[in-house]
């Protein structure tokens, strides 16, 4: 195995994703305390990166599952889990009990959420990834996919661990249920208005 493309893989990943352990960090926020939810947010970050990897080849080889028009729209994926995250919010801390809001977020982020979410915000890295594999070959190319499937699990990690943080868990704790659905939201509105979805 050539080091140097695992070292550049390992780049292009740290570049692609960084914004990605943000948004883990506040999915596992949302979910401390929550029997099985690291589990499902594992699960969810590697559906929605399968599924990136998965077009990116497809495109490679000339496949193309998405018309390149139609990947500004997947902006609306976290757009409207985000407007779901802030309408609960709103709703839990409105005059609802706490009964009642510790209930509707007892399962912490479902794995389609976090999945939805990762493929959207991946959207773009899909525009990056298919030249590199085009150039690389389909040796190259499947180490580039094997060292990104590693580091997910790295990005997971790091998710968790900065969640865990003292100083950042309480932060998490106290600003994550508003923190939340404003990157998702944000993250949406850009992917939407960079793409010029709906002529924004």
């Amino acid at each position: 195995m050539d080091l140097g493309i695992v070292g550049q893989a390992a780049g292009l990943f740290a570049v692609t994703n960084i914004d990605d352990i943000v948004v883990l960090a506040l999915f596992f926020a949302q979910g401390a305390g929550q029997p099985g939810s690291a589990r499902r947010i594992v699960l969810g970050q590697y559906l929605g990166f399968a599924a990136i990897l998965a077009v990116a080849v497809a495109a490679t080889f000339g496949a193309t599952f998405l018309p390149e028009a139609a990947v500004p729209y997947l902006g609306l994926l976290p757009l409207v889990l985000g407007l779901k995250a802030a309408w609960q919010t709103w709703k839990d801390h409105r005059g609802g009990s706490e009964d009642e809001g510790e209930q509707a977020g007892e399962a912490g982020p479902s794995p389609l959420e976090v999945a939805a979410v990762t493929f959207a915000n991946g959207g773009d890295n899909i525009g990056v990834y298919v030249p590199v594999f085009a150039t690389a070959g389909v040796g190259a190319m499947s180490v580039y996919a094997v060292v990104f499937l590693v580091l997910v699990a790295a990005w997971c990690f790091a998710g968790k661990f900065l969640a865990t943080r003292p100083v950042i868990a309480q932060a998490l704790a106290r600003w994550g249920h508003i923190l939340l659905p404003l990157i998702l939201v944000t993250i949406g509105l850009l992917i939407l208005i960079e793409g010029d979805a709906f002529g924004l």
